[in-house]
């Protein structure tokens, strides 16, 4: 299969990976939730993870693919809020979770790029 048809199989399959974490493991992802949200963390934990379920199966799927796409380019601008509370929550802890911390905020960006390029070309080609 050429690597642009295998495209938005890889990020349907990266966000079914993180949409099961959220799920198997949600106290890591309880922890990002920025606390100004109403609700419970784990509220948002579980409902994030079945967004992530969802455009997964979206962006999976050829008939739904491109308005999946571009609902995952939106939520990954969306998520980025917890992303920037991770980073200040950790800033006092050791240097390498710090880093790892901060090294998340840049990440959206090639992130929101890929589902932009599925969407755009809806067939699977980015």
């Amino acid at each position: 299969m050429p690597r642009s048809q295998r495209s938005p199989l890889l990020l349907a399959g990266l966000l079914a990976g993180m949409g099961v974490a959220h799920f198997a493991a949600p106290r890591p992802f309880d922890a990002l939730i920025p606390r100004r949200l109403p609700g419970s963390p784990r509220a948002w934990t579980y409902g994030s993870g079945a967004v992530e379920l969802a455009l997964a199966a979206g962006i999976a799927a050829p008939r739904t693919r491109a308005s999946a796409a571009k609902a995952a380019a939106a939520f990954f601008v969306g998520v980025f809020p917890a992303n920037v509370q991770m980073a200040l929550d950790w800033r006092h802890r050791p240097a390498p979770l710090r880093t790892a911390a901060l090294a998340r905020l840049p990440l959206q960006v090639p992130l929101v790029l890929w589902a932009n390029g599925v969407a755009r070309n809806g067939k699977g080609r980015s």
